[in-house]
């Protein structure tokens, strides 16, 4: 079972800590061979220590002559660490250097071009109506309201151009151009009753029932801690959700295995396990039958067993990402062995899952056991260069103070991660909310991807400091031997079995392009399919409505865009494909198993099992 001190990773060659270590010296990563860090300050911030300089970690400018130091000794460490920008004065020091700005003449030129959009609009000249689905209704195309809805649009152009003008480090930008988007989504006139035509209208058609409505839907939702995006009183799990017929046949403290019933007389020898992200619950795979991927799969003739991570508490708040691998996917694969009495199965990781699984696989590499003979990675970082709209919230002073606060042992709340995540879309998961909800009084929809990404789920504090510290800030999964991981150095490069990676194109939370750098760190063959839309609507397609598209290209070029350029489209999902490539390592078929579990392992409930009812409110 799972210890609260068990498991915690160190870099390859350290030797393990007796006792626990306090939170930031424990995280910290080090490199092979090498005595722990003191300090978690960057190389570059140490290099610029070293010579004297003042330069911040990340942001040394560019040289533009060499800097004058007043003794041999300091511009010897000086021009080893690099020329400062500009000429360095008397006492050899280099200058700080600028904050973030925009040039004179940029900004002079946005505000020449912005006074004369301006003065065309006020003159009436332009004729333009608002191009925003926000403003697309009768109300706002005229008079009053369509001047105001011109006027914030106008204002949204011109504040992320100067966004975009910003002179900074590519982190910084990208800060600065989130923070103004938020800006500007909450500024819209659509978001306030007193500039919103439509929710005035409603109101007086309703006599204020509209307005009513309205605030007993903001009470209820401040009870809630969040903004509700459907009627949740439609659902529920086991129900109408996660209702593929199945039996959990193994639990441990962290996790319970599903085990599905078949539904076709023969089966593939090799069973299926997936591994969901322990961000969320696991039915993401499940939703309800017409677009399930485990009953699609399981009517594809595979057997199929899912880890249903549990919704953890304050009694688990001591779990590593060591205890996830180890007790959790790695515990998986080998009681899906034995209950399907083969030597090697086919695994899937979705989102996280599939970085714990890429973690457990080169794990189990690394030991010498081959018990995978495919993996199949959906919208998964292993390589973290390319973070996305996340990155923005993740530098060394938030991991540290996540590492001070709960990095030792506490909770993590899903619901605080799911406003984050609410966050990245402000428009389509908040203010359109707020709108529709609040100003309009009006009933949200009953929409099951909806209602799964509300059911939140905890993470112990020091897995999730460990995930953050060594995969989005010092993205150090990809460097062979950089980490130690159960007792053994990680090398994704020593996995070497046939993968699928598959990205979603519009993914906001894995970018494509992230995902397909998965293709030059696994050795084994590799296969990459691109999918329309986002990061879960591109995943959950089915075949059957035959919609959307996906992106199929043999080759794997270094880069991305080039693997695009060559991409042949195709329309329909992306999952026939799969399952045509699955099929190749099914083993063979065999007659379908009459019960669950095996002599060791009983069924101990049905599906979908009590640990993913479980609430984290």
């Amino acid at each position: 079972m799972p210890g609260k001190t068990r498991g915690t990773s160190e870099a390859a060659g350290e030797a393990p800590a007796r006792k626990r270590r306090a939170p930031a010296q424990r995280s910290a990563t080090e490199a092979a061979g090498t005595a722990p860090a003191k300090s978690r300050k960057s190389s570059s911030a140490s290099r610029s220590a070293k010579a004297g300089g003042t330069t911040k970690a990340g942001s040394a400018p560019k040289a533009r002559g060499a800097s004058k130091a007043s003794g041999a000794a300091r511009g010897a460490a000086a021009r080893a660490d690099g020329a400062s920008a500009g000429e360095a004065g008397a006492g050899g020091a280099a200058p700080m250097p600028q904050p973030p700005h925009v040039t004179p003449d940029r900004l002079a030129e946005l505000q020449a071009e912005y006074l004369a959009r301006l003065g065309e609009m006020m003159s009436g000249a332009s004729g333009q109506q608002p191009a925003d689905r926000r403003f697309s209704g009768d109300a706002w195309q005229a008079g009053m309201f369509g001047w105001t809805a011109n006027l914030y649009l106008l204002n949204a152009e011109f504040m992320r151009k100067l966004a975009e003008s910003v002179d900074a480090d590519p982190k910084t930008q990208e800060r600065i151009r989130f923070a103004t988007q938020q800006w500007i989504d909450a500024m819209s006139p659509a978001n306030y009753l007193a500039t919103n035509p439509e929710a005035q209208r409603k109101l007086l058609e309703t006599r204020g029932e509209s307005l009513m409505h309205g605030v007993r839907h903001m009470l209820d939702d401040l009870q809630k801690g969040r903004i509700s995006h459907t009627d949740e009183t439609v659902f529920e799990v086991g129900r109408n959700m996660a209702t593929t017929p199945g039996s959990v046949v193994y639990q441990n403290e962290l996790f319970q295995l599903i085990q599905y019933a078949p539904t076709t007389a023969q089966v593939a020898r090799r069973p299926l396990l997936m591994v969901p992200p322990c961000i969320n619950k696991y039915y993401i795979l499940d939703l309800q039958p017409a677009n399930s991927v485990v009953a699609w799969a399981v009517a594809q003739g595979h057997t199929v067993f899912m880890l249903s991570w549990r919704n953890v508490d304050a009694e688990q708040g001591g779990l590593t990402w060591d205890d996830y691998i180890e007790h959790g996917v790695i515990e998986a694969i080998r009681r899906s062995r034995e209950i399907a009495d083969v030597d090697r199965i086919n695994v899937l990781g979705f989102c996280v899952g599939g970085t714990l699984l890429g973690t457990a696989a080169a794990v189990l590499a690394g030991r010498g056991e081959r018990l995978i003979e495919s993996m199949t990675l959906l919208t998964t970082f292993l390589d973290f260069s390319r973070p996305g709209t996340i990155g923005v919230f993740i530098d060394e002073n938030f991991v540290a103070f996540r590492e001070r606060t709960i990095g030792g042992g506490g909770i993590m709340p899903g619901r605080e991660l799911a406003t984050t995540f609410n966050f990245l879309r402000p428009n389509d998961l908040v203010w359109n909310y707020v709108v529709s909800k609040y100003l309009k009084g009006e009933d949200p929809p009953a929409f099951d991807l909806l209602y799964w990404n509300a059911d939140s789920t905890n993470l112990p504090g020091p897995m999730f400091c460990w995930y953050l510290r060594h995969t989005y800030l010092q993205n150090e999964l990809r460097i062979p031997g950089r980490l130690r991981v159960c007792g053994v150095p990680v090398d994704l490069g020593a996995i070497e079995v046939p993968t699928y990676i598959y990205g979603s194109r519009e993914d906001h939370i894995v970018p494509w392009q992230g995902a397909y750098e998965s293709t030059r760190l696994l050795k084994g063959q590799n296969r990459f399919v691109l999918g329309a839309s986002g990061h879960i609507a591109g995943v959950i397609n089915p075949p059957a409505p035959n919609k959307r598209s996906h992106w199929t290209n043999d080759s794997l070029p270094q880069q991305a865009e080039d693997w695009f350029d060559g991409a042949t489209e195709h329309r329909g999902s992306w999952w026939p494909d799969w399952g045509q490539w699955l099929a190749q390592f099914s083993g063979g078929l065999r007659p379908a198993p009459t019960a669950p579990g095996n002599a060791k392992h009983r069924p101990i409930e049905p599906a979908p099992g009590s640990y993913v009812k479980k609430k984290a409110e």
